[in-house]
Protein backbone atom coordinates (compact mmCIF):
# COMPACT_ATOMS: atom_id res chain seq x y z
CA UNK A 1 0.00 0.00 0.00
CA UNK A 2 1.17 3.38 -1.32
CA UNK A 3 1.64 5.94 1.53
CA UNK A 4 2.55 9.89 1.17
CA UNK A 5 4.25 12.48 3.13
CA UNK A 6 5.29 16.61 2.75
CA UNK A 7 8.27 17.16 4.56
CA UNK A 8 9.99 20.90 5.33
CA UNK A 9 13.17 20.70 6.42
CA UNK A 10 15.31 23.33 8.47
CA UNK A 11 18.61 24.14 8.80
CA UNK A 12 21.13 24.55 6.54
CA UNK A 13 19.68 22.67 3.48
CA UNK A 14 19.89 25.59 0.97
CA UNK A 15 23.60 25.53 -1.20
CA UNK A 16 24.72 22.65 0.03
CA UNK A 17 23.86 19.81 -2.43
CA UNK A 18 20.53 19.31 0.10
CA UNK A 19 18.15 18.91 -3.13
CA UNK A 20 20.24 16.46 -5.16
CA UNK A 21 20.43 14.04 -1.79
CA UNK A 22 17.04 13.97 -1.49
CA UNK A 23 16.95 12.91 -5.60
CA UNK A 24 19.50 9.68 -5.12
CA UNK A 25 17.76 8.60 -1.49
CA UNK A 26 14.50 8.76 -3.60
CA UNK A 27 16.06 6.21 -6.05
CA UNK A 28 17.80 4.25 -3.05
CA UNK A 29 14.53 3.77 -1.34
CA UNK A 30 12.15 3.49 -4.80
CA UNK A 31 10.29 6.39 -4.02
CA UNK A 32 8.68 9.12 -6.28
CA UNK A 33 7.84 12.61 -5.76
CA UNK A 34 9.81 16.05 -5.31
CA UNK A 35 11.88 18.24 -3.52
CA UNK A 36 12.25 21.99 -3.80
CA UNK A 37 13.58 24.98 -1.93
CA UNK A 38 11.12 27.90 -0.34
CA UNK A 39 11.87 30.93 -0.36
CA UNK A 40 12.33 30.87 3.37
CA UNK A 41 15.06 29.15 3.31
CA UNK A 42 13.57 25.72 4.23
CA UNK A 43 13.31 22.50 1.89
CA UNK A 44 10.02 20.55 0.86
CA UNK A 45 9.79 17.20 -0.12
CA UNK A 46 6.65 15.47 -1.52
CA UNK A 47 6.90 11.93 -1.33
CA UNK A 48 5.12 8.61 -2.03
CA UNK A 49 5.80 4.82 -1.64
CA UNK A 50 5.49 2.14 0.60
CA UNK A 51 5.27 2.44 4.17
CA UNK A 52 8.80 1.23 4.62
CA UNK A 53 10.33 3.20 1.70
CA UNK A 54 9.25 6.18 2.95
CA UNK A 55 10.14 5.65 6.37
CA UNK A 56 13.91 5.11 5.33
CA UNK A 57 13.32 7.90 3.23
CA UNK A 58 13.08 9.80 6.67
CA UNK A 59 15.29 8.62 8.05
CA UNK A 60 17.92 10.10 5.22
CA UNK A 61 16.65 13.59 5.46
CA UNK A 62 17.44 13.81 8.78
CA UNK A 63 21.16 13.06 8.07
CA UNK A 64 21.24 15.04 4.85
CA UNK A 65 24.74 15.56 2.64
CA UNK A 66 28.25 16.08 4.33
CA UNK A 67 27.67 19.93 3.95
CA UNK A 68 24.17 20.36 5.38
CA UNK A 69 22.73 20.41 9.15
CA UNK A 70 19.48 19.49 9.72
CA UNK A 71 17.64 21.66 13.07
CA UNK A 72 13.86 20.11 12.03
CA UNK A 73 11.38 18.05 9.40
CA UNK A 74 7.95 18.96 9.94
CA UNK A 75 5.72 15.77 8.40
CA UNK A 76 3.08 15.89 6.97
CA UNK A 77 0.52 12.91 6.26
CA UNK A 78 -0.84 13.41 2.76
CA UNK A 79 -2.85 11.21 0.18
CA UNK A 80 -1.10 9.42 -2.59
CA UNK A 81 -1.90 11.94 -5.74
CA UNK A 82 -0.44 8.94 -8.04
CA UNK A 83 0.59 11.31 -10.63
CA UNK A 84 4.35 11.24 -10.34
CA UNK A 85 6.84 8.50 -12.12
CA UNK A 86 9.68 9.50 -10.72
CA UNK A 87 11.12 12.09 -7.96
CA UNK A 88 11.95 15.56 -9.01
CA UNK A 89 13.99 18.53 -8.52
CA UNK A 90 11.96 21.37 -9.19
CA UNK A 91 13.27 25.40 -9.68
Amino acid sequence: MKIARRYYVSGMVQGVGFRFFVQRSAAKHQVVGYVRNLADGRVEAYAEGAEAAIKGFHEDLLTGPKYSSVNEIEEIVAEPQGEFSSFLIER
